[in-house]
């Protein structure tokens, strides 16, 4: 991401590969520090599905902590 100070306001959703693609769910909005916690605390089946988005990058949230 070319966005990455832990202030920067980010978007984590969750794409939901079972619906087709295309059903995405926000679970947060704000500061990349808090999203990131967020993300943490989620089972391993929804973290292969989070995305973390700026206003200008999309990255899965796997690969951006490199599991």
């Amino acid at each position: 991401m070319r966005s990455t100070w832990d202030a920067v306001t980010v978007r984590l959703y969750h794409l939901d590969h079972e619906i087709g693609g295309s059903g995405a769910t926000t679970l947060f909005y704000g500061p990349l520090d808090e999203a990131l916690a967020l993300a943490a605390q989620q089972e391993e089946a929804v973290q292969a599905g989070l995305f973390i988005a700026t206003d200008n990058d999309v990255v899965a949230y796997l690969d951006m902590i490199d599991e």
